[in-house]
């Protein structure tokens, strides 16, 4: 993969010092940076010595390396982990909690290096890092509380002399896979959840962003993490994915990712029926009405669209205005994008930073082509950056049609498509003929027009005259193929519960 390289023998630590290498500079805390992974409260190296080397996505220097571990450490992982359940889950509530919420704070009063650390993996803007790592917290802190509030039932007894109850438990060893857009919030989102269930956690970060992971380990430590508790893997994706899908001491699987990879990861649980969680490839229509006030669709749009240079599963890929309002919003939105600021992350005042990998920017590229191709006009961008490397121009294609590439496939790039439509009906069809289902858009005046429009849109969840919507206490995700479960909010800690109904007789 783009992004990530091999390295095998003695020289694959040449540049690393102990366990922090010295490749971010103005670190508070350069400990934090660690270069190893995390089993059972130790920090190791593969068993082989082999290591991967991490980039810098906005100009392809080296940030450092990190183990490329596979079927023997994963599974070293998942035993500690197995070892460690009974006490973790003996441990009551509240001192889960206040351990979740230790590490919440731990990773507020070091906000500044853990943003650092995922601008320079990740390529995002600084300023965006630093609202992730609240976002990231959050969760913590969220489940933290939650835990305290893990609440059973009785039930109204259908059999003389008998009292029904039931009680809820952590289902067991869980196991996350986490992509490298959100690199701490998709971390903390589930190990959240799951510490405070009282499950133990093997965490498989991305490739491309570890180092932001292995710093969220060392600050759980701190919180007083017990041992096995939570493990972070770093290396092969097959050979790691392997293990914790086919594990029979791996009860949850959580995942967040592309639809493809997803659904090969059901495949390889059916043999074991875990709980699976995912949340998977997204395909979001931004719907203005006719009332919409214009100069905040125009608003909300860019940020629904290009937040993380549009590396999100949230993103606004199908931008659709009533031709009434058409013009007049294209003109303002192509004004905005060409006001965006493109450059390193760590630049003040950048808003579009590199994509991740050589291979997303030659997408922009077909979906840009082949829309040209097909009628599209071309209004802001369609190249790539001066800056060279994976930048890409921020880029509007308007009169874009449903038989072009970028109006079904997702783009994961600076590109906004604008679709014009005629009338409620038609708009509602056309947003909800995808396989996905994870979140939508909707702007305009009148109450009752975005509530119809809202009810009627096949989405997990429905922004209304707001392109932000997310956090700690909503259900976080998607229908159709954009997902199963929820995230967040009290029901996240579903995937990692079960219930457990128990009859007590004899009483009469």
């Amino acid at each position: 993969m783009y992004g990530t390289m091999e390295i095998t023998g003695i020289d694959a630590r040449a540049g690393v010092a102990g366990l922090a290498t010295p490749r971010i500079d103005g670190l508070q805390r350069p400990e934090l940076l660690r270069d190893r992974a995390f089993i059972g409260g130790i920090w190791c190296d593969a068993a082989d010595g082999r290591r991967l080397a991490v980039e810098n996505p906005a100009d392809g220097s080296l940030i450092g390396t990190v183990p490329d571990m596979g079927t023997r450490e994963t599974e070293r992982a998942v035993e500690v982990a197995e070892r460690a359940f009974p006490g973790w889950r003996a441990t009551p509530a509240r001192e889960r909690g206040a351990i979740l919420r230790r590490w919440a704070e731990l990773m507020l009063r070091h906000k500044e290096d853990l943003a650092r650390i995922m601008t320079l993996e990740q390529g995002k803007p600084l300023a965006e890092s630093r609202g992730e790592i609240d976002y990231a917290a959050s969760f913590l802190d969220w489940f933290g509380e939650e835990a305290k509030r893990a609440y059973g039932e009785t039930i109204p007894s259908h059999l003389p002399g008998s009292t029904l109850l039931v009680v809820r438990e952590p289902v067991g060893v869980a196991a996350a896979i986490t992509p490298w857009n959100f690199p701490s919030a998709m971390i903390t989102r589930k190990a959240g959840a799951a510490l405070a269930a009282g499950c133990t956690m093997v965490v498989r970060p991305a490739s491309e962003t570890p180092f932001s992971a292995l710093a969220l380990a060392v600050l759980a430590e701190e919180a007083g993490l017990p041992k096995g508790v939570l493990s972070i893997v770093t290396g092969d994706p097959i050979a790691i994915g392997d293990v914790l899908t086919k594990s029979p001491m791996v009860r949850a699987l959580s995942f967040t990712g592309s639809t493809e990879i997803g659904r090969k990861l059901l495949e390889q649980c059916a043999g074991t029926v875990k709980k699976m969680s995912m949340e998977l490839g997204g395909h979001a229509p931004f719907i203005v009405l006719e009332d919409a006030d214009l100069d905040a669709a125009v608003k909300g749009a860019i940020a629904a669209k290009f937040a993380t240079s549009g590396q999100d599963c949230l993103a606004a890929n199908r931008i659709y205005v009533p031709a009434r309002l058409y013009d007049a919003f294209v003109e303002r939105f192509a004004a905005a994008t060409a006001a965006l600021e493109v450059g390193p992350g760590l630049e003040p005042g950048v808003e579009i930073g590199p994509l991740m990998h050589e291979k997303a920017v030659k997408k922009c590229e077909a979906h840009v082509a082949d829309a040209v191709a097909k009628g599209a006009r071309l209004v802001v961008g369609g190249t790539r950056h001066p800056l060279g490397g994976r930048f890409y121009t921020p880029t509007v294609l308007a009169d874009v049609t449903d038989g072009m590439l970028i109006a079904h496939e997702e783009t994961f790039g600076p590109v906004a498509a604008i679709l014009r439509y005629e009338d409620e009906a038609e708009v509602i069809a056309r947003a909800n003929a995808t396989i996905y289902g994870l979140a939508a858009y909707v702007y305009g005046s009148g109450l009752r027009n975005v509530m119809r429009v809202a009810g009627a849109l096949d989405y997990g969840m429905v922004a209304i005259n707001t392109p932000k919507f997310t956090g700690a206490p909503i259900p976080f995700g998607g229908t159709k193929q954009s997902g199963l479960g929820r995230e967040g909010s009290r029901h996240g800690l579903d995937d990692y519960s079960e219930l457990k109904y128990l009859c007590l007789g004899g009483l009469a």
